[in-house]
C-alpha cells in the first residue's frame, strides 16, 4: 500500500509540474510570440478596433451552442499595443454594446500578460461592455482601422454589409487610413468594393486564418472560413504552416501598404506594430 501512495504522489506530482508549465510549453511552441520588431509612437492618432457580436458556436442557422465571440488575444493585443504608443483607441463592434469574449481564451493555458491587464483594466472593460455600433462609427476620423477575430467573427463580419461599407469608406477616406485584422477578422473585408464596384481587396497579398488550422481545431460547422473567403474574393493568400497551425504566424502589408493582416491569434502584436509602422514611415 505503501508503495502505491507513494507512486500516486510521484504522478500527482508530475501531473503539477506538467501543468503549470504548459503555458511556457505552449509559448515556446509559438503560442503567442513576443514581438522583437521596431516600436514607433503616433501621438495624436485614432485607431478602432472592430469585433464581432456574435457569441454562439453552432451551425448556421442553430441557436444554441458553446459560448464564443472575439478571442481576447485578438482585441487586447492591438488595444494596448496603440494605446502604448499613444494613441486614442475606440472600441466598436457589429451591433454595438457588449461584446462577446469567448471564455476559453481569457484563461489557463492560453491567456496573455494583454489579457490580464485588461481583466484589472475598468476603462477598457468599460468599452468593451458599451461598444460602438459600426453603422454609428464616423470611420473617416480614425487613422487606422484593426479587425478582431476569433469564432464568432465567423457568423456576422462577411455577413454585414455596413461592415463592408465601412471599409471602403475607411479606404477612401481623407486619412488614408491603414485597414487590417487578424485570423478571422480579415472576413470583414471580403465585401468592400473599390469606386467601380470591384471587389477591393482583390489582386492584393493577405493573409488570414488556414484552413488547415480550422480542419485541426476540428471546428468546422462556422460558416465562412477566412483562407477560403479570400481566395474566393481575389486576394493573393499567404500563410506559414507548422506541426500545428496554431502555432504558425504570418503578417502581411500589401503592395499599397494600405492593408496589412495578421494570419492567426499569434499574429496580433506585429500586425498592429507593422500597421504604426506604416503610418509612421509616411512622414
Amino acid at each position: 500500500m505503501k508503495k502505491v501512495l507513494v507512486g500516486l504522489g510521484i504522478l500527482v506530482g508530475l501531473l503539477v509540474v506538467v501543468a503549470t508549465a504548459l503555458p511556457t510549453i505552449l509559448h515556446a511552441a509559438g503560442l503567442h510570440p513576443i514581438y522583437e520588431g521596431p516600436s514607433v509612437t503616433l501621438p495624436g492618432k485614432r485607431a478602432l478596433i472592430i469585433t464581432t457580436s456574435h457569441s454562439v458556436l453552432a451551425a448556421p442557422g442553430e441557436t444554441e451552442g458553446p459560448e464564443t465571440g472575439v478571442m481576447a488575444s485578438e482585441f487586447t493585443h492591438p488595444y494596448y499595443t496603440f494605446l502604448d504608443n499613444g494613441m486614442t483607441v475606440d472600441m466598436a463592434s457589429i451591433q454595438g454594446g457588449l461584446i462577446p469574449i469567448d471564455p476559453q481564451t481569457l484563461g489557463y493555458p492560453v491567456s496573455t500578460p494583454e489579457d490580464q491587464r485588461y481583466l484589472n483594466d475598468s476603462i477598457a472593460q468599460a468599452k468593451v461592455r458599451n461598444s460602438l455600433a459600426i453603422a454609428d462609427v464616423d470611420i473617416s476620423q480614425y487613422d487606422i482601422v484593426f479587425i478582431s477575430g476569433g469564432w464568432g467573427a465567423a457568423y456576422d463580419l462577411a455577413q454585414s454589409p455596413v461592415m463592408a461599407t465601412k471599409v471602403s469608406e475607411a479606404y477612401y477616406g481623407d486619412r488614408t487610413a491603414v485597414i487590417g485584422g487578424v485570423c478571422h477578422g480579415v472576413l470583414g473585408l471580403v465585401n468592400a468594393k473599390d469606386q467601380e464596384g470591384n471587389t477591393l481587396i482583390a489582386g492584393r497579398r493577405m493573409t488570414g486564418v488556414t484552413d488547415k488550422q480550422v480542419k485541426e481545431l476540428g471546428i468546422e460547422i462556422t460558416p465562412l472560413h477566412p483562407e477560403t473567403e479570400l481566395r474566393k474574393a481575389g486576394a493573393l493568400f499567404e500563410s506559414q504552416t507548422a506541426f500545428r497551425d496554431i502555432f504558425a504566424t504570418h503578417v502581411v502589408v500589401d503592395n499599397e501598404q494600405r492593408f496589412v493582416t495578421g494570419q492567426n491569434q499569434n499574429s496580433g502584436l506585429e500586425t498592429a506594430h507593422r500597421m504604426m509602422q506604416v503610418i509612421a514611415d509616411r512622414g
